[in-house]
């Protein structure tokens, strides 16, 4: 696993915790600073003494959620060296995540990635899984950009009520395994 970034203030760690369950419990546009201030009863400005700007705090919970899906992820393929069911697990595992942090996981899968701020290698460790299922850099892309694309839609409700969303899993993990099993 990729380490947390060292040099971080326990204030910090505290502003992004703060940081995090208003997000989780408000949404996106409660993460202001005068919002995250008031939450942790300090003023605004005492914030960029632990944490330059908003940017850099949206940062960290990104590389909290990277570090989290990671972890996940790896745990969750450990001993599975059958592709379908490494598939299976594997995407049953990143809808579970994702569904139960939507804005969390939005924060990190939406817009441009600041690449550039990021833990070097983080990016790379948390798509890992979906490379060792695949053993393909092109597929595996296939299969986030699948995964990703129906946890965007389930948590904005996107698909019509009646929708069987598990068979809609299910499917989607038997065609990409198919896929992994015909390549290997």
């Amino acid at each position: 696993m990729i380490a947390d970034p060292v040099g971080r203030s326990a204030r910090a760690g505290e502003i992004v915790a703060a940081a995090r369950l208003l997000l989780e419990r408000e949404g996106p546009e409660a993460l202001t600073m005068r919002r995250l201030g008031e939450e942790l009863g300090i003023r605004a400005p005492s914030l960029y003494k632990h944490l330059a700007s908003k940017k850099a705090v949206e940062v960290a919970l990104i590389e909290e959620a990277f570090r989290e899906i990671g972890a996940a992820l790896h745990a969750a393929l450990q001993g599975r060296d059958n592709p379908v069911d490494a598939t299976r697990t594997l995407l049953a595992t990143y809808r579970r995540f994702s569904l139960a942090r939507p804005n969390l996981y939005r924060l990190a899968t939406a817009g441009r990635l600041p690449r550039g701020d990021l833990t070097p290698g983080l990016e790379e460790w948390v798509g890992e899984p979906f490379h060792l299922v695949t053993g393909e850099p092109h597929l595996a892309q296939a299969l986030w950009s699948f995964a990703h694309g129906m946890v965007i839609l389930e948590i904005d409700g996107r698909y019509p009520e009646n929708s069987e969303l598990d068979q809609t899993w299910e499917t989607g993990a038997a065609a990409f395994a198919g896929l992994v099993g015909a390549r290997r």
